[in-house]
């Protein structure tokens, strides 16, 4: 997933990626399919994923844990599984006080 910032100086800025869009790029050639959650931290680290373009952000490990999946049959498997997750905590941020907030601020 990935949005465009708004633009205001007429410039052409890069987009901000986030969920499996900026996870993606970590997931490279040293992972073996089938992998198991765990196998796959191991290999990448647990790296902090955006989740919205407000620049919240999640460690791998617990997007992991929260899926009912735990070993993943190939890259596509283990995005189409973690899209949802990210999802929900996209969904919980916009509906937080914080989040409506944000959402009414022009950046």
């Amino acid at each position: 997933m990935g949005v465009r910032p708004p633009q205001q100086d007429g410039s052409d800025a890069d987009h901000i990626e986030f969920g499996i869009a900026a996870l993606e790029p970590h997931l490279d050639e040293r992972i073996d399919y089938p992998a198991t959650g765990d196998e796959i931290v191991r290999t990448i680290g647990d790296v902090q994923v955006p989740y919205d373009a407000s620049g919240g952000t999640v460690a791998l490990s617990e997007i992991l844990e929260r899926t009912p999946t735990r070993r993943f049959e190939s890259k596509r498997d283990l995005l189409d599984t973690l899209h949802p997750v990210f999802e929900e905590y996209r969904a919980a941020a916009s509906n937080s006080l914080v989040g409506r907030l944000r959402g009414l601020l022009p950046f």
